[in-house]
């Protein structure tokens, strides 16, 4: 509303009784008022259904209307669109505002959680159906969810890992069509899921070796994202193929002190940090991990690895800069590409020794 209305006492009252009786036939009733000063005013609204509604006043001409409501089946939810839209609609008419919106009802406390995050902190709601397996391991919560969208979603401590429907992620990852896998030594780290190792064995690799830590992920791919990564999770132990269950620090430093050499290291892991600066621990972990594998590259291998979401700005930079003070000049290019379930651009990044 126009900041002078919120900016008067008078008008202020005048305002709370316009809304009062548009909440009115909701059977909405005020139950309880405040004073906050110089940060406006706050009155809650209840009903006999155990409805209740917070309406803020803020001096500066903002109107909150918060409802909050509970219901066994969504579908009985009293606020639909449709009603939000009508009731929305009286109250801009009533207080003569200058703008109005209103959202969808936020769903807490529902089975599956439909909600997950962007790389830069927006809010996503999924048409999640059913929570498929769900187990937290010592090193994180594992849940594979099923989205009528996506098909059954990889999702690690609340973030989005991959769908039955993000081929163009791994493809992307491996550089698919650039580079010439045939023949060639290949070390993953991480990529529980299955799914690079699945595509990378289509290419005729000599050997690939997986290290990944968290068993329990595996299994559940193994048995609910076959789609991904086909049956190469039935057996760790393949023709052209190993798949160790252990620390990928710990394996790297193994191979360095038996001399072993690989064309291409996958850094399949987590995704690089967001945070204000570069120095705490899961950074830390990211520079040991790099530092680690370009020691084990040949002459003229890659290290190809996974960084953040195209919005993530601040991290993929903080994440550049960490590649120009490495234990071994590197360069480095990087692409993006739109990743379905992840609904946003993920960015990858090869690099190669510099000699």
């Amino acid at each position: 509303v126009e900041q002078l209305i919120t900016e008067d006492e008078d008008s202020v009252n005048d305002l709370i009784q316009k809304i009062e009786a548009v909440l009115l036939p909701y059977k909405l009733l005020k139950i309880w008022e405040t004073d906050l000063g110089e940060h406006g005013k706050m009155i809650l609204f209840s009903g006999s259904d155990g409805t209740t509604c917070t309406l803020r006043c803020y001096k500066g001409g903002q109107i909150t209307i918060n409802i909050e409501y509970y219901v066994a089946d969504l579908h009985d939810s009293p606020f639909n669109l449709k009603e939000l839209d009508i009731l929305e609609q009286k109250i801009r008419k009533e207080t003569s505002s200058v703008s109005s919106k209103s959202f969808p009802p936020i769903k807490r406390h529902t089975s599956p959680d439909p909600y997950l995050f962007s790389s830069d902190e927006r809010f996503f709601e999924y048409d999640f159906d059913k929570l498929v397996f769900e187990e937290t391991t010592p090193f994180q919560k594992v849940q594979i969810i099923h989205s009528r969208t996506f098909g059954n979603m990889l999702v690690l401590d609340n973030l989005q890992n991959l769908a039955e429907s993000d081929l163009i992620y791994t493809h992307t990852l491996m550089q698919f069509g650039k580079e010439n896998y045939a023949g060639k030594e290949i070390l993953i780290l991480g990529g529980g899921d299955g799914a690079l190792l699945h595509e990378l064995l289509k290419e005729t690799p000599k050997f690939v070796t997986m290290v990944d830590i968290d068993d329990v992920v595996m299994k559940a791919c193994r048995k609910y994202m076959r789609s991904v990564c086909g049956d190469c999770l039935d057996n760790y132990d393949g023709v052209n193929y190993k798949v160790i269950v252990d620390d990928a620090i710990k394996k790297m430093v193994e191979y360095s002190q038996e001399g072993r050499r690989f064309d291409y290291i996958f850094g399949d892991l987590t995704d690089i940090p967001i945070s204000n600066s570069p120095d705490d621990e899961l950074w830390k972990f990211f520079r040991t991990i790099i530092n680690s594998a370009i020691v084990l590259l040949k002459p003229n291998g890659k290290y190809l690895t996974h960084g953040n979401g195209f919005g993530a700005t601040r991290s993929l930079t903080m994440f550049e800069e960490q590649l120009e003070d490495l234990k071994l000049p590197v360069k480095y290019t990087k692409c993006q590409e739109f990743v379905p379930s992840f609904l946003e651009y993920w960015v990858f990044y090869q690099l190669t020794l510099v000699h």
